[in-house]
This record gives structure tokens, C-alpha cells and sequence, in this order.
């Protein structure tokens, strides 16, 4: 695990894509291509931001994203295929092949359809970022650590669907679905390196849970401390409540 933190969003939005860049031109590299997860909502746009402007190959690369709400149509401004296609799809040259999360189609042959596609892709690198209510993609507390299957139905707990309505994706509560698609946390663990960006006060509780408390299904993204490859981006605010002095000495790796 590797935490870096920065004075602001945008310059620890910059520094995730740049890495992510970095691995995803390796992979090509390495074995002609390269495989992503990406993720959306507002914790990442700087990073896709960065990614468009890095040096890479889109043609060789396969890209599967992490979550989508269930019944709502990809016009909806909250729709998450709708957020990838307008500012990452369409802007990347030549994407080799785009998985995208169907939540308009029967939920579970979806999950069914997705996940007999990933399971074909060793993926290189892993975009993700934390929920206000400490969520990992959608998989929101007590988050299921046992399940093998790539994608699942999950149902959106009162803290995570206010968090949507908080960031102006819908007009009231009652408009945001309960329940989503959401890749499943055993499947996020496979990827072999996974950057997470985080920014903002408002997750700074959950950072610090997601860092400090033990691995628990009650704070899902604490997962990601069990995996060996887990580069954190973190901001000032975000990171404000972070006791670096409690944290494993191996781990810290910080630049502000």
C-alpha cells in the first residue's frame, strides 16, 4: 500500500492518472495490451482528466467499469455509462473494446453476461475510489467479502443514495434508485494494481476508517488493505482526519 497526499483534488487527480498511465503503457508494452477498470462520480474526473492527456495506446486497451444503477436509462444525467461515454469514451481514441454495465437489461443475466467476459481478462489496473460511507464501487456496508462472482445486485443504503443526491446527480431522494449492478470486491482484488483517489472533507471519515479500522465488511474499502498493489490519492481535506503515525510503517509513503 502506498499513500500519497496533495494540497488539492486536481493535483492528486493529476499525479493517480499519471501512475495509472504508467502501468497501463507497461502493460502494452509488456504483453500488447493492457486491460482497466473505471471508475466515475466526482472523485475522478481529474484522473480520467489526466488519463486523456497521457501518451497511450487506446486500441490496445479493453476497458470494464465498475457500477451502474439498475433501471435507470443511459440518458439520465446520474447514469454512470452515460458519465463514461461523455467524458472518457468519446474523448479516447480508438478504444480496442468497452464493457459497459447494462442497467436497463435483466439484472442478473447481466451479471451473468459481464462476468463471462471479464473472466477471459488478467486486468492491469483498477480506478476506484471510496464512498462517503466507506463503500468499494458500489458494494456498500456489510459489503460481501466471500462471493466469487465478478458482478452482482446489490441494493444502495440511505447514506450512499443521499451521497448521489449530494453531488446534484438527482433532484430528490426518492429519484435515486435503490439498487445497482456493482462489480463485487473479490473481483476488484484481482486486478493487479489498484489506484484509489479519494478527495474532498467530505470522505474524510471514511478514509480514515478504510485505512485505521481492521478489515471488516462493515467498512468495505478496508479490503483494500489486503492487497499488495494499492496505491491511495488522497488530498489535504480528505486526508485530514488520517493518522499516519497509526498506520503500519511499511505503508507510508507520503508527498504534500
Amino acid at each position: 500500500m502506498n499513500i500519497q497526499i496533495f494540497k488539492n483534488a486536481a493535483e492528486a487527480g493529476k499525479a493517480s492518472g499519471k501512475l495509472a498511465a504508467q502501468y497501463i503503457r507497461e502493460a502494452i508494452t509488456h504483453q500488447g495490451s493492457a486491460s482497466v477498470i473505471l471508475a466515475t462520480g466526482t472523485s475522478q474526473l481529474e484522473t480520467l482528466n489526466q488519463l486523456l492527456k497521457e501518451n497511450i495506446d487506446w486500441s490496445n486497451v479493453t476497458v470494464f467499469h465498475l457500477d451502474e444503477y439498475i433501471g435507470l436509462s443511459i440518458e439520465h444525467p446520474a447514469s454512470f455509462r452515460k458519465y463514461l461515454k461523455d467524458r472518457f469514451i468519446n474523448k479516447a481514441k480508438n478504444l480496442a473494446v468497452v464493457h459497459l454495465i447494462n442497467g436497463e437489461a435483466e439484472a442478473h443475466e447481466e451479471c451473468e453476461r459481464l462476468g463471462k467476459l471479464i473472466a477471459d481478462f488478467s486486468i492491469d489496473v483498477a480506478l476506484v475510489g471510496i464512498g462517503e460511507n466507506g463503500h468499494l464501487a458500489f458494494n456498500d456496508p456489510p459489503a460481501d467479502f466471500t462471493t466469487n462472482n465478478p458482478y452482482i445486485v446489490v441494493a444502495l443504503d440511505e447514506p450512499c443514495r443521499k451521497q448521489q443526491l449530494g453531488e446534484g446527480w438527482f433532484k430528490n431522494l426518492y429519484e435515486v434508485p435503490t439498487h445497482a449492478i456493482s462489480m463485487s470486491v473479490n473481483q476488484i482484488l484481482k486486478s493487479n494494481v489498484i489506484i484509489c483517489t479519494v478527495p474532498d472533507q467530505r470522505k474524510a471519515i471514511a478514509v480514515k476508517n478504510s485505512l485505521e479500522h481492521q478489515v471488516d465488511p462493515t467498512y468495505p474499502a478496508t479490503i483494500l488493505q489486503n492487497h499488495r498493489n494499492t496505491f491511495y490519492f488522497f488530498d489535504t481535506k480528505s486526508a485530514s482526519l488520517l493518522r499516519l503515525s497509526a498506520l503500519p510503517h511499511s505503508i507510508q509513503n507520503t508527498k504534500i
